[in-house]
Parts: C-alpha cells; sequence; structure tokens
C-alpha cells in the first residue's frame, strides 16, 4: 500500500506547476495549493504583510506536499476511512474540496447505506464507508472513481467554461476525465467512442 506521502507526491505531480486561469474558480494555483488555501491558512510566504498571487508562485513542491497531508486529508478525516478509498478521495479533495466526500456519501447512500449527505467525514460516513468497502471490496474504489468522473461531467454540462478541463481540443479526455480514470480499472474506462458520444451535446 502506497504512504500518504507517495499519495500526496503523486498529487502534486499530477497538479503541475504555476497556473492563473481566469475560468478556474480557484484562481492562482502552485502545485494544486490555491491563493485561497493560502489565505485561509494565513501563509504570507513573501513575507510582505499580505497574501497575493506572489504568495502562489513561491510554494515549493514539497510545501504543497505538506498542506496537502494537514490540511486536505488528516484534517478531513480521510486517513479514517477504508485504506482503498484514501488515494482517490484524497485526489480528490484536492481538486473539489468537500464535494469529494459529498460524492462518497452519495455512493454510499446508493450502496445501501444511510449518510446524510454533508461533506464531513464522521462517524455515520466512516462506519459506511467501512461496511460498504466490506461488502464490496474489490469494486468499492472503482464505484467511487466513476461517481468522480461522473461528477466531473455533470459539471461541465452546468459551465460551459469548465469544459476545457473534461474535454480536450482535440475531443479527447480532458484532465478532469484523466484524473478520474487513475483511479479505475481499466475495464471501466471509457472509449474514446464513448467519451466523444457524452460530451457531444457541448457542440
Amino acid at each position: 500500500m502506497q504512504t500518504v506521502e507517495e499519495i500526496a507526491r503523486e498529487i502534486v505531480a499530477r497538479e503541475g506547476g504555476f497556473v492563473n486561469d481566469p475560468d478556474d474558480p480557484g484562481g492562482a494555483t502552485n502545485h494544486g495549493v490555491t491563493i485561497g488555501t493560502l489565505r485561509r491558512l494565513g501563509l504570507d510566504l513573501t513575507g510582505d504583510g499580505k497574501v497575493s498571487v506572489a504568495d502562489v508562485r513561491q510554494v515549493s513542491r514539497r510545501q504543497a506536499e505538506e498542506i496537502f497531508i494537514a490540511h486536505y486529508y488528516r484534517a478531513p478525516g480521510i486517513d479514517a476511512l477504508p485504506q482503498v478509498l484514501r488515494a482517490s478521495v484524497f485526489d480528490m479533495y484536492v481538486n473539489a474540496g468537500a464535494n469529494a466526500v459529498r460524492i462518497l456519501q452519495r455512493l454510499l447512500n446508493d450502496m445501501g447505506q444511510s449518510v446524510e449527505v454533508d461533506g464531513r467525514i464522521g462517524p455515520q460516513t466512516i462506519a459506511a464507508a467501512r461496511a460498504a468497502a466490506a461488502m464490496a471490496p474489490d469494486h468499492i474504489a472503482d464505484a467511487y472513481g466513476i461517481a468522480r468522473r461522473n461528477y466531473y461531467y455533470a459539471l461541465a454540462d452546468r459551465r460551459p467554461a469548465s469544459r476545457k478541463y473534461a474535454r480536450r481540443r482535440d475531443g479527447g479526455k480532458g484532465g478532469w476525465i484523466r484524473r478520474a480514470e487513475a483511479f479505475i480499472a481499466p475495464r471501466y474506462h471509457l472509449s474514446a467512442a464513448e467519451h466523444a458520444a457524452r460530451v457531444a451535446a457541448w457542440g
């Protein structure tokens, strides 16, 4: 099994370097750490008394890994989930915050558990996740990854500006879809034709 440090390194590598895309609601980002995260944590890396884009540019890969482990893995309680779910939920929490947990909670309800969809990992969600993982140990990680993929497609359905993250200019799978499928067994990956059919309505 991977350590949380190994998972964090992979997330940072997946996120890439500095980006300030006006279509990204998260704003300026470096190694996956957003300006909003730096402000929330009060991290003035330049020491000029304010947290700005300049501070985002200063974030190192190591700092990003430490921030993710402390604030996106341990703080929300992902370390209490079954091992089989931790890497994907952690990766999704970095990408989508509490929506990562809401996706899991909806999946757990679909699997016959009874969980409030509130985006928080408490005793109820932990117990339900453990029960669901025991019931379907070989399938729950794929089911969560597929739910992630569906979330990304649905988000792009609603927000045209985000479609470039789900579909490349050449029509192929965008970064969001490839990211979700990194945690899904190959037999459940969408073919190029299936992806094209899913996004055809976008024009």
